[in-house]
C-alpha cells in the first residue's frame, strides 16, 4: 500500500515573519506538484495564529497550480455562516474540478482561541453542535434541490448555486482522537485527520472509527485514514531537534515540548523518515499530510527523493 502524499503551505510562517505575499506561497505550491506531492493544504485562524484566509488562497492556488488536489488542515467551520461557506466551498470546488477535501475541527479549548470565538462572535461551548448543525446544512445546499432549515439558522425553500463540482459536495474530514471524536468520525465523516497519534494508536483509532460507521449503517472502507505530521529534516539529529523546538515555540507560544507531546513529529536525517512514514501506512493512512519545520524548498527536495522510491 502506499499514501498520497500532501504538503501544508506555510502561512502561518510567512505572517509571523512579516512575509504576507501570496506569490512565494504559490511558487512553493507550484513545487510541491512538480516534485511529485498529490496535495496543497492550508490552515485556518482569524486572531489566534493569523495567517491567510484558506479559502481565498486555496482558489489562487488552483487558477496557478491546476490538477492539484486542494484541502484544508484543519477549517473551523463553526466561525463561519454555513451559508455563506457553503456558496464558497462550492465555488472552490468547481475551481478545483472537484478535487477539494475540506478537513475540518472545532478547535482546542485555549484562551487565544476562546477569544477568536468571541471575536467573531461565536459561542465557544456551542461549537461542537454548530459545526456539525452547519456542515448538515452545507451537505443540504450542496444538494442543489430547495432547502427548508429550522433551527440555528433559518431558510425556506432556499437554494445556492453553483452547487460542487462533485456530487454531494467534497469529501468532510474531521481531526481529534478524544473517543467523542472518533465516534463523531465515524458517524459523519469522509475521513479520519488526527495531529497526535503514534502509528499503532492511529492504528487503533482508525479501527475503531470504521467499527463506528459499520454500527451506523455506513461502509467502512469509504472512511479515509489521514495523518497530519511535521517534519525537521537535517543530517544531525541535534539541529533537526533544535530547529524544531524553535519553530513550535515561535508558532504556539508554548514551550515546545508541551506542543511535542500532542502533535506527531519526526526530526533527523531523510533516511530514516521513510520507515518512520511506512509505519502509518501500514496502521492505515491513505493520505500523509506533512508540515515541515524549516527551508521548504529543501524539504520539499528531500522528500521528492522518497517519493521517487514509493512513498
Amino acid at each position: 500500500m502506499t499514501a498520497r502524499v500532501g504538503y501544508l503551505l506555510p502561512t502561518r510562517e510567512s505572517i509571523m515573519e512579516g512575509r504576507p505575499e501570496t506569490g512565494p506561497l504559490l511558487d512553493l505550491a507550484a513545487r510541491a506538484r512538480d516534485h511529485g506531492f498529490d496535495s496543497v493544504w492550508i490552515g485556518d485562524s482569524l486572531t489566534a495564529r493569523p495567517r491567510h484566509d484558506p479559502l481565498t488562497l486555496l482558489a489562487a492556488v488552483a487558477g496557478r497550480v491546476p490538477g492539484l488536489t486542494l484541502g484544508t488542515a484543519v477549517l473551523l467551520p463553526a466561525l463561519r455562516n454555513p451559508v455563506l461557506l457553503a456558496h464558497q466551498v462550492a465555488t472552490l470546488d468547481q475551481l478545483s474540478e472537484g478535487k477539494l477535501i475540506l478537513g475540518v475541527g472545532f478547535a482546542a479549548d485555549r484562551p487565544n482561541i476562546r477569544a477568536e470565538f468571541a471575536a467573531a462572535g461565536v459561542p465557544f461551548e456551542h461549537r461542537i453542535g454548530r459545526m456539525l448543525e452547519g456542515l448538515r446544512l452545507c451537505k443540504a445546499l450542496w444538494s442543489g434541490q430547495p432547502t427548508d432549515w429550522d433551527g440555528r439558522w433559518q431558510m425556506s425553500h432556499a437554494t445556492v448555486a453553483p452547487t460542487p463540482a462533485r456530487p454531494g459536495g467534497p469529501s468532510l474530514w474531521i481531526g481529534g482522537n478524544m473517543p467523542a471524536s472518533l465516534v463523531r468520525a465515524g458517524r459523519h465523516f469522509d475521513g479520519w485527520f488526527p495531529i497526535a497519534p503514534s502509528a499503532p494508536d492511529f492504528a487503533g483509532g482508525l479501527k475503531t472509527v470504521r467499527q463506528v460507521a459499520t454500527d451506523n449503517g455506513r461502509d467502512p472502507a469509504s472512511i479515509a485514514g489521514a495523518m497530519y505530521l511535521t517534519i525537521s529534516l537535517d543530517d544531525d539529529r541535534a539541529v533537526a531537534e533544535a530547529r524544531l523546538n524553535r519553530f513550535l515555540e515561535a508558532y504556539y507560544a508554548v514551550p515546545a515540548e508541551q506542543t511535542r507531546r500532542r502533535q506527531a513529529h519526526y526530526c533527523g536525517p531523510v533516511e530514516g523518515l521513510k520507515p518512520w512514514l511506512d509505519a502509518y501506512v501500514a496502521a492505515g493512512a491513505s493520505h500523509l499530510i506533512l508540515r515541515f519545520a524549516g527551508d521548504h524548498n529543501r524539504h520539499i527536495a528531500l522528500i521528492a527523493t522518497l517519493l521517487d522510491r514509493g512513498l
